[in-house]
C-alpha cells in the first residue's frame, strides 16, 4: 500500500518540506537533546511512522484529493512560516514552536491534497501526533511548571500532614525539621507528565474503543502527575528529616525522576486495564477469556 503512486508523491512532497525546513529542523534536533523537557521530540517522527506502518492493511483503496481542507491548512502553514520569519528575535522555543507549527500544517496540507480525505482520516492519529513536534511557547511552559508545582506541593503538604514529619509549608517551599525544601520549576515533573500524557493517548488509541475512555485516561494523567511528583517531594522530606540532610545531593533527588515515573505507571496501568474491563459485553469476555480451540 505504502508503495503506491499516491504514497510516493506525498514522500517526495515531505522531503521537499523537510529540505525547506532543514535548518529549522537541525535547530530544533540540537535544543530537543540539550533541553530535558524537550527530548521526547526526537522519537516523535519514528512514532508516528511506526502508527502509520501500523494501519497499512486498513487504508482505503480509493482515496479523492480533498483540494479545500488542503487549502485550509496550507493557509495556515503560510500564516505560521510568515510569524516566523518576520519574528527572529523571538526565544528560541517560540521560533522553533513556530517554525514546526508550520510544517506540521503543511505537511497535512499535501496529505489531503495527495493522499486524499479517506486515507487522511485513516491516518488521522499518526499525522495528529505530529504536534508533539512542535515545542512548548515559553507561555505555555511557564503556566504547566507554575501548576505542576503548586499541584505537587499541595499532594506534599497532604502527605507530610499525614505523616509523622512537621513540615511547615509557605507556599512552595517546605520547612522540616533538618532543611527548608523548595519545589523549584525543574522539580514540576513537566517532562514525565508530558511523556505519560502521550503514552496515555496511544495507549487509548490500541486499547479503548470508546471515546470516553480515552478522554478519563488522558485526564486522569493530571492527578497521577501531582500525586507523583508530590510523592517525590514527601519522600525526599522523609530521607531528609530521618537520614541527614546530604540526601538532597544524592541521586535519588538529582537523577530519581525515572524511578518515580515507573512507579506512576502502576497506577496508570491498573486504571486502563479497568477500562478495558469496565462495560464489555458479557458474552465478549467469556470468548475473550475462553476462545475456542481450531
Amino acid at each position: 500500500m505504502f508503495s503506491t503512486p499516491q504514497f510516493r508523491k506525498f514522500g517526495l512532497a515531505a522531503g521537499g518540506l523537510v529540505i525547506c525546513f532543514a535548518v529549522p529542523l537541525w535547530r530544533l534536533a540540537r535544543f530537543a537533546a540539550n533541553d530535558e523537557l524537550f527530548s521526547y521530540i526526537l522519537l516523535i517522527p519514528f512514532l508516528c511512522a511506526y502508527l502509520a506502518w501500523l494501519q497499512k492493511k486498513n487504508l482505503p483503496a480509493v482515496s479523492l484529493p480533498a483540494a479545500k481542507t488542503a487549502a485550509i491548512f496550507s493557509a495556515g502553514g503560510i500564516v505560521a512560516a510568515g510569524c516566523f520569519w518576520s519574528h527572529r528575535r523571538l526565544a528560541i522555543d517560540d521560533e522553533l514552536a513556530l517554525a514546526m507549527l508550520s510544517l506540521v500544517l503543511f505537511l497535512a496540507g499535501a496529505g489531503f491534497l495527495i493522499l486524499g480525505g479517506a486515507m487522511m482520516r485513516a491516518l488521522a492519529f499518526p499525522f495528529a501526533m505530529l504536534v508533539f513536534m512542535i515545542p512548548f511557547p515559553t507561555l505555555l511552559r511557564q503556566t504547566l511548571e507554575t501548576f505542576l508545582q503548586h499541584g505537587s506541593a499541595f499532594c506534599a503538604d497532604w502527605m507530610f500532614t499525614v505523616s509523622d514529619v512537621p513540615a511547615l509549608r509557605n507556599d512552595l517551599v517546605f520547612h522540616l525539621p533538618n532543611i527548608n525544601l523548595q519545589v523549584a520549576p525543574e522539580c514540576s515533573g513537566i517532562h514525565s507528565t508530558v511523556v505519560l500524557f502521550i503514552t496515555s493517548l496511544v495507549a487509548g488509541h490500541f486499547f479503548l474503543r470508546q471515546p470516553w475512555k480515552r478522554v478519563v485516561l488522558c485526564v486522569a494523567v493530571i492527578p497521577l502527575a501531582l500525586l507523583r511528583n508530590g510523592f517525590r517531594v514527601f519522600v525526599l522530606g522523609e530521607l531528609c528529616t530521618h537520614i541527614g540532610p546530604e540526601i538532597i545531593d544524592s541521586p535519588i533527588h538529582h537523577h530519581g525522576g525515572p524511578l518515580f515515573f515507573l512507579l506512576s505507571l502502576i497506577p496508570f496501568f491498573l486504571l486502563l486495564y479497568f477500562l478495558i474491563k469496565f462495560g464489555r459485553p458479557k458474552k465478549f469476555r467469556a470468548s475473550a477469556d475462553h476462545p475456542k480451540l481450531t
